[in-house]
């Protein structure tokens, strides 16, 4: 099973989902690992990605929750899947557990600001609330509660 923490840049995927895959025992793996260097240039520019940017990027993400998916009986993961036919493809590759982590833009734009060393800055925040579809079928989480919180809350559901 994975377990997929998608939201907004500056949401907290990262931050919870390394704690939460600690706490379980399992792997971590953050998307953003997978962008190409030209994607996150683009970003870094303030530019956001568009679905022809993000195509090869989520194909290969695809591919690997497949093989984290037979390797792991559990993986956690970190990815925007900001759309539902992202969430669609990626829900054709492996059995995915969906957890929404959502803020409003004022405390999502106040971490972006306080965000060193990452190529998403606060400039992409407009476009990642257009590009935002809030799933239908995911555990909804708000990211104004602390990450100790928020994985304690996600230990309850996944150990039950």
């Amino acid at each position: 099973m994975i377990i997929l923490l998608m939201g907004v840049a500056g949401s907290g995927k990262t931050t919870v989902g390394k704690a939460l895959a600690q706490a379980l025992g399992c792997p971590f793996y953050d998307s953003d690992d997978l962008h190409t260097p030209e994607a996150k240039n683009k970003m870094a520019q303030g530019i956001g990605l568009t679905d022809e940017d993000r195509k090869p990027w989520l194909e290969e993400l695809a591919q690997c929750l497949k093989v984290w998916n037979v390797e792991s009986p559990r993986t956690v993961v970190a990815c925007s899947a900001l759309k539902q036919k992202y969430r669609d493809l990626l829900n054709q590759a492996a059995p995915i557990e969906w957890v929404y982590l959502k803020g409003d833009k004022t405390l999502i734009a106040e971490r972006l600001k306080a965000r060193k060393g990452h190529f998403v800055s606060e400039a992409l925040l407009n476009s990642q609330f257009e590009a935002l579809e809030e799933p239908k079928k995911a555990l909804v989480l708000d990211v104004f509660e602390s990450p100790e919180s928020l994985v304690f809350t996600l230990l309850g559901h996944f150990r039950a």
